[in-house]
C-alpha cells in the first residue's frame, strides 16, 4: 500500500482526527491526512520527532537490545499514537503518527490497525 492509501486507512480508524507518516531523522512529513485549524499535523509531526529521538538516545545509553513498537501519549481528550516502522525491514527512520479523539476511539483496535497498516506500507 502506498503512503496516501496508508494514511486514508489510518483515518478510517474510529475516532481518528489526523494521521501522518514522518521521518524522525529530518522531522519532515512524507504525507498527512486530516488535522485542521486546531491540529497542525506538520508541526505536531515535527515536534514528535523529538520524542522518538529522545527515547532512542536513552535506549542507546542504557544499551537496551530491543526495538520500540509504539508510543502512546494520552491527553484529556485525545490519544496520540506514534508507531515506528520496522527499521530492519524497511531500512527507514519513519513513524506513523495518529491522533484520536479519546471519547470515540478504541485504543486497542487503533494500535492493531496501525500495526496492520505498517506491515502493508510500501515506501
Amino acid at each position: 500500500m502506498n503512503i496516501d492509501t496508508a494514511l486514508k486507512e489510518a483515518m478510517s480508524i474510529g475516532g481518528a482526527v489526523g494521521a501522518a507518516l514522518v521521518d524522525y531523522e529530518s522531522g519532515m512529513s512524507l504525507g498527512t491526512n486530516g488535522g485542521g485549524d486546531w491540529l497542525n499535523l506538520e508541526i505536531a509531526a515535527a515536534g514528535n520527532t523529538e520524542v522518538v529521538r529522545s527515547k532512542l538516545r536513552v535506549m542507546s545509553v542504557l544499551a537496551l537490545n530491543d526495538n520500540i513498537e509504539d508510543f502512546l501519549i494520552t491527553l484529556h481528550r485525545q490519544y496520540h499514537l506514534i508507531r515506528l516502522l520496522d527499521a530492519v525491514k524497511s531500512k527507514t527512520s519513519l513513524f506513523l503518527y495518529l491522533v484520536l479523539e479519546r471519547e470515540l476511539a478504541n485504543l486497542a483496535l487503533a494500535r492493531h490497525h496501525l500495526k496492520r497498516i505498517e506491515s502493508s506500507l510500501q515506501i
